[in-house]
């Protein structure tokens, strides 16, 4: 051993090899003892929860981050121990293990601020404030820090130099996460001012998106369209310009039906006394004629002789019955809200007929279902024209053609 110990003293190089490879096997030695044994038997401990059978939760691996700065621990401490190695040497390995502590620490931090935003996603009030903007943020800073740090270790220089001589940088700085500033500025005003939650339909006509917000993030809200695409819409875009959130819609509980018939115009006149007779079995017109006829009477009574000239009397027409009768069968639908605005109303004519709008909302807001109300509504609408003598107004198609011509030729 006397013998060995001598050989060694006269080869310092060798000593020195040898002390660096004791040192890189004890590091390899400790690496292997931390990944087999700590932290597996700590993996068995985690999988015997709740937490460590989550594999959203596992992926993130922050334990097995942080494993991997043991070797760096050890080379960081066992360096300057090593005899014979110049001074730039070990300053510049203690530098660089060092640095590779601190970037796998920020790692570890990054992993565990995402375990954060998954488990806060699960709770109920997450799509109403969602975190994942604000842990962002965070991570940026971090990631800023880790930087700084890593830099003036690398350098031998204090952060707090490096930091002041980040002053003459700002506007640079500014310049460059100028995006992120912005967006973190949108993400604020939409979490404070409650604009926009995950869940929430949303309809922005400039970026061509309409349909379920799915995620919204520091830079992006993103939004699953009805054809399923995603639409990836830049944060800052809610709040320098104008969108539509459907929410208060899904929360009343009702739906809007705004849409018109067009009465060709020529179809409207009066009605005859037989046409009121049959009109008058309508249940739903049963009540509005009879008090409409009490109506007309009056008013003609009151014109005396005046009464002779049919201009002059009040007489029901076809369009003002059929009003009266969409009016009474929308209330009596089931599918529609009756605790809302129920309107049946004429709008200005147009080249294309007579506007007779339906305005009403549904006692759902669930698209199929909304539809379908909607539809059965103007099925028995359009059927039941005809019998007030009225016509739905059309561009003349190649069967009215035909029938012009052959009305020509019998004629």
């Amino acid at each position: 051993m006397a013998d060995y110990i001598a050989f060694v003293e006269r080869y310092p190089s060798l000593q020195t090899g040898l002390a660096l490879a004791a040192l890189i096997l004890t590091a390899l030695a400790v690496n292997f003892a931390v990944r087999a044994l700590l932290l597996r038997g700590f993996n068995q401990l985690l999988s015997l929860t709740s937490f460590g059978r989550d594999p959203e939760l596992v992926r993130h691996r922050v334990v097995d981050r942080l494993a991997h700065a043991t070797p760096a621990i050890v080379i960081a401490g066992g360096v300057p121990l090593v005899p014979g190695l110049p001074d730039a040497a070990v300053a510049v390995i203690t530098n660089v293990a060092n640095a590779f502590i601190i970037i796998t620490v920020a790692l570890a931090m990054g992993g565990a601020l995402n375990i954060v935003d998954t488990l806060y996603r699960r709770r109920p009030e997450a799509r109403l404030r969602p975190i994942k903007g604000y842990l962002q943020v965070a991570k940026i800073a971090i990631y800023v820090v880790t930087a700084i740090m890593v830099i003036s270790i690398l350098v031998d220089r204090s952060p707090v130099i490096l930091l002041s001589s980040l002053g003459a940088m700002a506007a640079v700085l500014i310049l460059v996460f100028q995006d992120t500033l912005l967006s973190f500025v949108a993400s604020i005003q939409i979490s404070s001012t409650d604009m926009v939650r995950v869940g929430d339909w949303i309809t922005v006509p400039g970026q061509d998106a309409d349909g379920d917000v799915i995620e919204i993030a520091l830079h992006t809200v993103k939004v699953q369209n009805f054809d399923k695409t995603v639409t990836t819409i830049p944060i800052r875009k809610l709040v320098t310009e104008p969108f539509k959130n459907w929410r208060a819609m899904q929360e009343s509980g009702g739906r809007r039906i705004k849409r018109s018939l067009l009465i060709d115009q020529s179809s409207i006149r009066f009605l005859s006394p037989e046409e009121l007779e049959r009109l008058s079995s309508f249940l739903l017109l049963k009540d509005y004629l009879g008090n409409k006829a009490r109506e007309i009477a009056e008013w003609n009574a009151s014109l005396g002789e005046h009464a002779a000239v049919p201009a002059n009397t009040r007489r029901a027409t076809n369009i003002g019955t059929f009003r009266a009768y969409v009016q009474s069968y929308l209330r009596a639908h089931p599918g529609v809200h009756k605790g809302m605005t129920i309107m049946v109303r004429q709008m200005a004519p147009e080249p294309h007929g007579l506007p007779l709008e339906i305005y009403c909302f549904t006692n759902t807001v669930v698209w199929v279902e909304y539809e379908a109300i909607q539809s059965d509504i103007f099925d028995h609408l359009l059927a039941i024209l005809p019998e007030f003598g009225l016509r739905v107004f059309q561009d003349p198609s190649g069967f009215d053609m035909r029938e012009f011509i052959r009305a020509l030729r019998a004629g």
